[in-house]
Formats: structure tokens, C-alpha cells, sequence
């Protein structure tokens, strides 16, 4: 047994916090080994190789010929996407084919709050935002969507009438593990990115929130992932540019192309650096990835769900997300305080078909379906009140929160450190 104390840094906000574990504690570390791989070019270097020669699909400076009315569509606020480095590259090579082409970036809030301009700004830089067409999507604004068919699960998909009447349909993005959708990207950027809420809320029902194929890293089997494909094709995205990023949000790898076969390109190359075997601990430490995605609360619950993998029945899970932003979302915070019984709020849930889904309440069930099996502190600069109403503990630090777990464990405890909970893909333990 180790007999010196180990000190891990956890990504918090805007830096890297540490945690000091006593001798013999610390059961294992889990990273991605993403952090190892280290390409020979720079982001900008690799999104314009990628272009250059994309997989599937002819070069998007082709596709634009004759194209007048060219949607690109863009994350949002809430996600690391590096359009400094990706967006310039894909407004160059579409001018490159067509230099008079009306080109609209459209914001994918899904059902986020809008972008502010200040965030369109830090996105994007000055020059983009002064000098472009830039529209955000507003999952309930009814003058700006259009129907364009049912979904798999039956829901009716309706999207942005921006990117339905678009001659040409594209879009940037960035791979990582989901904790439902098994990867983002690709797909992604038209469900939930610029969808109707009710079609979100139709595919992120509790039947396939239940699922166990929908799961981080999976999308064989997956029915959450199986209406986004859909989705995607019947909006008409023609093209995508996707990277992986590392810890500092950079990229070390890109693919463009095709919708499909670009993006699965992204997931055989992140697959093979992310995953890795639980280590079931009595506490499983996890964080957010650090800004800008652990903003609010909603978002954490994604970097929740690897400590969830790797932590015992019964354990105690701490999660660390600064949620300088809050929590994410008024009906979100509604449906997980409102009732104080979490199991009796779980069974509401399960009990409600497709139609009968509510806003957020996906988020809310995954968090529910983790605080069932372990006790959950979470570090934050939220009050503590409102920590407790979520059913959760308050630190505020993580050695604090780990003198808390050590209190509820109630003997030599046993922790599974994960720096970096949306980077990595906890397999299931056998």
C-alpha cells in the first residue's frame, strides 16, 4: 500500500485545482490518453488538411458552386468548438468555390439560452461577428421552424427554416464521449442543435433515456443516436468539419466530409484514446472539463456519469463544476427540487410517454438515476441552499469535499480520481 500522500489536479473553471488524498487512498487515475497523442500540426493546419481532402464528399468548394444560400451551422456558447481555428478555414474554401455565395452562421443553442454577442465574440473574434451573417436559433420561436418529417421514435422533427431553405446545409463541430448520444458532432449539430423543442424532447424521452445502449461511447443500438442520423439526412447537412480537442481545448485531429463517414472517422480515432476500465471505488472524484463546460449544473451531470461507472452502490461521487452560470435552467432546477422524494419523481418520469416529455427532464433523470445509486457532493460557486435542494452536498473546494466523503464513508476510503470526466469513456464494469 502507497504510504505517501498523492496530490491530483482536478479541471475547475478556468484552472486546475488540487486534491490531496491520504496514504493508500488513491485507488487509480483515469485519463484519456488523448493528453499522449501530440499531432505534427497545428489546428488550423489540420482543419485545412482536412478540407483539402475530405472523406466521402466531394471538397466543400465544389459543393458551393451554384450554391447562393449557404447555412454553416455553429455551436453554441456552451461547447469548447475552436471556430477561430475551424470557421475561418470553412468560409475561405466555400469563397474558394463560390465568391459571391450569401452565407448565414447559425447558432445551435438546441434549447440553450441564446448567445450573447459578447460570447459570439470570444467564439468567433471581432472580424467574424462584425463582418458576417450570424443568426441563433430559438427552439420555440414558431415563425422560424418548419416540419420535415417524423422522427424513427415518432416524433415530428422540425427545424430551423434558416437551414431547411438552405441550398447548402453544413456544419462544424467537435467530437467527444456523450453520456446519451455516445459521441457528439456530426449529427448533432441539426438534432438538438437547431430543432424544435418538442423534437428534442421527443428524442430525449425517459424510454430511451432508460436504454442501456444509450450510454457514453455507444451508437450501435443506440435509439437516441438513430433519430439524430435521421434527422441530419432529412435536413439536407451535406457537410461537416469536426475536431477532438485536447484538455487545453486544442485540436489534434480533424475530419471533414461527409455527415456519416467524417464523423465516424472523428469517433474510431477519439474511441481509441478515451476509454478506459473502471476501477470501483468507495469515492469516484469527476469534473466537467473544466470552462466552458461546466458552466451550470445541466452540463455537469455529463461529467457525472463516469464517476457514476466507477464508483460503488452506495459510494459517494464529488463533482467538481464551478457553474458560474447557474444552474442551467429554470425547469431543470423546478424538476429536480419540487419533489422531495427522488424516486418518486424517477417513477413520474418513467411513467410518461414520448409526447408527455418535459423540458430538461432528461438531464433530471440521468442526475436522479445517479443520485440513486450514490451520494453526490458537488464543488461549486453556487449557494449551498440551493446545492441542498438538488439533493446534493455543498463544498467548496475538493478537499474540503473529500473530508465530507470521508466522513460518510465512515472508514478507509478507497477513490477513483477522474481529472477530466467528459474526456474519458468508463467502460461498463463487467
Amino acid at each position: 500500500m502507497n504510504k505517501e500522500t498523492a496530490q491530483v489536479k482536478f479541471l475547475y473553471g478556468r484552472e486546475a485545482v488540487p486534491c490531496t488524498f491520504k496514504p493508500g487512498e488513491l485507488a487509480a487515475v483515469l485519463t484519456s490518453s488523448i493528453e499522449e497523442y501530440v499531432p505534427d500540426k497545428t489546428g488550423r493546419e489540420l482543419v485545412r488538411e482536412a478540407l483539402e481532402s475530405p472523406i466521402g464528399s466531394e471538397r466543400l468548394c465544389e459543393l458551393s458552386k451554384g450554391k447562393n444560400n449557404i447555412v454553416i451551422i455553429a455551436s453554441d456558447h456552451t461547447r469548447p468548438v475552436p471556430s477561430k481555428v475551424i470557421m475561418p478555414e470553412m468560409l475561405a474554401e466555400i469563397r474558394r468555390g463560390n465568391p459571391g455565395a450569401d452565407i448565414t452562421i447559425l447558432i445551435a443553442t438546441g434549447c440553450h439560452r441564446g448567445t450573447t454577442r459578447d460570447e459570439l465574440v470570444s467564439k468567433f473574434g471581432e472580424d467574424i461577428v462584425c463582418s458576417e451573417k450570424i443568426a441563433i436559433h430559438d427552439c420555440e420561436d414558431e415563425a422560424n421552424l418548419v416540419d420535415i418529417g417524423t422522427l424513427p421514435s415518432g416524433g415530428r422533427c422540425r427545424i430551423n427554416k434558416l437551414a431547411a431553405q438552405a441550398d447548402l446545409l453544413v456544419a462544424e463541430g467537435f467530437i467527444e464521449p456523450h453520456f446519451f448520444a455516445g459521441y457528439s458532432g456530426g449529427r448533432k449539430s441539426v438534432l438538438p442543435g437547431i430543432c424544435a423543442r418538442e423534437t428534442v424532447m421527443a428524442n430525449h424521452c425517459s424510454e430511451f433515456i432508460d436504454s442501456e445502449y444509450a450510454r457514453t461511447g455507444i451508437l450501435e443500438g443506440n435509439p437516441i443516436h438513430r433519430d439524430m442520423l435521421w434527422a441530419a439526412e432529412a435536413a439536407g447537412l451535406k457537410f461537416i468539419v469536426n475536431v477532438v480537442l485536447n484538455s487545453q481545448k486544442e485540436p489534434i485531429f480533424a475530419a471533414a466530409g461527409d455527415t456519416v463517414q467524417a464523423h465516424k472517422k472523428g469517433t474510431d480515432f477519439i474511441s481509441g484514446l478515451c476509454a478506459v476500465e473502471p476501477v470501483i471505488s468507495d469515492i469516484a472524484i469527476s469534473t466537467n472539463g473544466g470552462y466552458p463546460l461546466d458552466q451550470n449544473v445541466y452540463q455537469a451531470v455529463k461529467g457525472m456519469t463516469a464517476a457514476e461507472a466507477t464508483v460503488r452502490e452506495g459510494g459517494v461521487i464529488i463533482m467538481l463544476a464551478a457553474s458560474d452560470d447557474g444552474f442551467g435552467g429554470e425547469s431543470f432546477y423546478r424538476l429536480l427540487t419540487e419533489e422531495p422524494d427522488i424516486k418518486k419523481t424517477m417513477s413520474t418520469f418513467r411513467s410518461r410517454s414520448r409526447e408527455e416529455t418535459v423540458p430538461d427532464q432528461w438531464e433530471v433523470q440521468i442526475l436522479l438515476r445517479i443520485l440513486m445509486k450514490a451520494t453526490v457532493i458537488y464543488v461549486s460557486h453556487l449557494p449551498d441552499e440551493a446545492i441542498k435542494a438538488m439533493h446534493m452536498i455543498p463544498a467548496h473546494s475538493p478537499d474540503e469535499a473529500m473530508n465530507i466523503a470521508r466522513q460518510i464513508i465512515g472508514k478507509p476510503a478507497s477513490v477513483t480520481a477522474i481529472p477530466d470526466g467528459v474526456s474519458v469513456v468508463v467502460r461498463a464494469a463487467k
